[in-house]
């Protein structure tokens, strides 16, 4: 299982330079676990910078993943790895979600520098 970090979802939907590795680990989305809070992030952002056209591809293609909900266990663990790697609410939830699903993180964002389990692009 894969979650992809909001970056590697707007890379994607943007087109952006890195797009084609995204691509990849798009292909399958049975394979996705999508946290909800990715799914805000990612929608505002291409619906502010792309068009609501563009957002609603993306949420499409999302809702073909497992979306995971913010429950208490996912939020306190959330809460341990933000303490432990400094990280923001939200890329903490991430996180969580990724480690309680047993998933690899792929991102590009640097926020999450050499944590077991995390693929940077």
């Amino acid at each position: 299982m894969t979650v992809i970090d909001s970056s590697g979802w707007i890379e994607f939907f943007a087109d952006g330079p890195q797009a084609g590795v995204f691509a990849t680990v798009l292909k399958d989305p049975s394979k996705i676990v999508t946290p909800t809070i990715v799914i805000y992030e990612v929608f505002k952002k291409l619906k502010r910078d792309i068009g609501e056209q563009v957002a609603e591809l993306c949420l499409g293609l999302m809702r073909k993943t497992t979306v995971v909900a913010l429950d208490e266990n996912l939020t306190l663990l959330a809460v341990e790895l933000s303490l432990e790697h400094s990280l923001a609410m939200a890329d903490s939830i991430v996180l969580a979600t990724a480690q309680a699903h047993a998933a690899e993180l792929v991102t590009k964002d640097p926020d999450f520098p050499q944590i077991p389990g995390v693929r940077l692009v």
